[in-house]
């Protein structure tokens, strides 16, 4: 690799806010970002203990790191966490929408799907549009800047099941609105959407044995996806390594496998 090839990839100086990075594929991001050079700010809803220990453990990458708690289903708490992160930063480099509402596990897990869908639209929705428009103006005011936004693999060919209705409705909102506010944002501000497929977080640790055949049957490589993995495509789209991507829908899912294709049968 050149030098000037090296230089894409080397985040040092930069600025990155990652939204629900507590813990999960929000936490592997914003270890990621900080192992190239950024500095990062954790958000979190809730889990504050969580938030300092990934805090502690970007300082310890020999870079800055920066705590913020805020419900993003409340739209005062969102100007709040825009205002105080520009305040931290001066200049917001990356800005990744990470966080989103968990209705599969917990109490939340027993909500009715009205219940279940307001949440996600509250959360996932409508924050990812009203933070991505304020940093978005922001950062073309600024003349550069790269937002990052969480989509869904099979938002855009459907699941059967509760499920499949509420988060193919949901991230498949966020695909197309991420699709034209790059088209807003251009040529300044670089805006694309990660869609993972089944990724191993909190639901996936407790997946019955159908849930856990299933998401390996469906990869082309035959296994769970990793926060990792996903981490390691949001830091290629936040680097200078993809200054030419924006606009575009990014699967993280091992190459989809079409039908549900039991593990057993994919030997």
């Amino acid at each position: 690799m050149s030098e000037n090839a090296a230089d894409n990839w080397d985040l040092k100086g930069r600025t990155a806010v990652v939204t629900g990075s507590s813990s999960g594929i929000g936490r592997a991001i914003a270890l990621r970002l900080a192992a190239a050079g950024a500095s990062v700010l954790v958000h979190a809803r809730k889990n504050m203990p969580a938030a300092e220990v990934t805090a502690a453990e970007i300082r310890a990458l020999g870079v800055d790191a920066h705590i913020l708690q805020a419900d993003l289903a409340d739209e005062q708490q969102r100007q709040r966490l825009v205002h105080e992160a520009f305040e931290w930063g001066e200049a917001i480099d990356i800005w990744i929408n990470n966080a989103g509402a968990d209705v599969l596990t917990g109490d939340a897990a027993d909500w009715s799907f009205e219940q279940k869908l307001e949440r996600l639209w509250q959360v996932d929705v409508t924050a990812t549009m009203q933070l991505s428009r304020i940093v978005g103006e922001k950062m073309k005011l600024a003349g550069r800047g790269v937002i990052l936004n969480m989509g869904w693999d099979q938002a855009e060919q459907g699941m059967a099941g509760d499920s499949g209705e509420m988060f193919g409705a949901i991230k498949g909102a966020i695909m197309a609105f991420s699709r034209s506010l790059a088209q807003s944002l251009a040529p300044d501000v670089r805006v694309n959407c990660i869609a993972p497929g089944w990724i191993r977080t909190a639901w996936g640790d407790q997946a019955s044995d159908y849930w856990n055949d299933r998401a390996v049957g469906e990869s082309l490589v035959g296994r769970w996806g990793t926060p990792e993995d996903v981490a390691a495509m949001a830091y290629f789209l936040a680097s200078d390594a993809a200054s030419f991507v924006s606009g575009q829908i990014m699967p993280v899912n091992g190459g989809f496998r079409t039908g549900a294709v039991r593990a057993s049968d994919s030997r």
